[in-house]
């Protein structure tokens, strides 16, 4: 059973990104429905300031994890599927998995770089280090836009990558048992 499984580490990154992911996705649409303004309105500025700085740390948090999960994917064995995929499902699970680890390192860095080119700072937690480039409120508008569009696309990659999880889950064909924690 265990040689059918990712390493323990794998599996927690999978399931940590998971969780961050899907906080990111809920800010991200609750930042791009209210607008800055309109989630001020609702919760006061300084909230408002904090959550986009949480928002910004944790897109930054998901960057390195996902470059440390890729790291660890490189190095190590990938387990062999227990009944094997059908083609099908091979090629819908390969460019599933490439679109979550390409939007996964895509959506941060653009949301740093629209960032950085609006003028703010790029910040990670309790660091704050002000943009090194001249204010462009125009492009920076555009990158948000693009930003919010790779995140759009990531939300719907992550949930046809849920509704495989949900599928193999209740064929109990060990599928799920290979990234499941316990």
């Amino acid at each position: 059973m265990t040689a059918n499984r990712y390493t323990f580490t794998q599996r927690f990154l999978h399931w940590v990104l998971a969780v961050l992911v899907l906080g990111l996705l809920f800010g991200g649409l609750t930042f791009g429905t209210l607008g800055y303004e309109g989630l001020s309105n609702l919760v006061g500025a300084e909230t408002a300031g904090k959550l986009f700085t949480y928002h910004k740390s944790i897109g930054v948090l998901v960057l390195l994890l996902t470059i440390l999960r890729l790291v660890l994917r490189v190095r190590g064995t990938t387990p062999p599927y227990d009944p094997p995929l059908s083609g099908v499902e091979r090629a819908v699970s390969g460019v599933t998995l490439l679109l979550l680890y390409l939007l996964s390192l895509g959506v941060p860095i653009g949301g740093m770089v629209a960032t950085a080119v609006s003028g703010y700072p790029l910040e990670f937690f309790t660091l704050s280090v002000p943009s090194p480039l001249t204010a462009n409120e125009a492009l920076g508008e555009t990158l948000f836009f693009y930003h919010g569009l790779g995140g759009l696309a990531l939300g719907l990659t992550v949930l046809l990558h849920m509704a495989a999880g949900i599928k193999h889950w209740r064929l109990k064909d060990g599928v799920m048992t290979r990234i499941s924690l316990p």
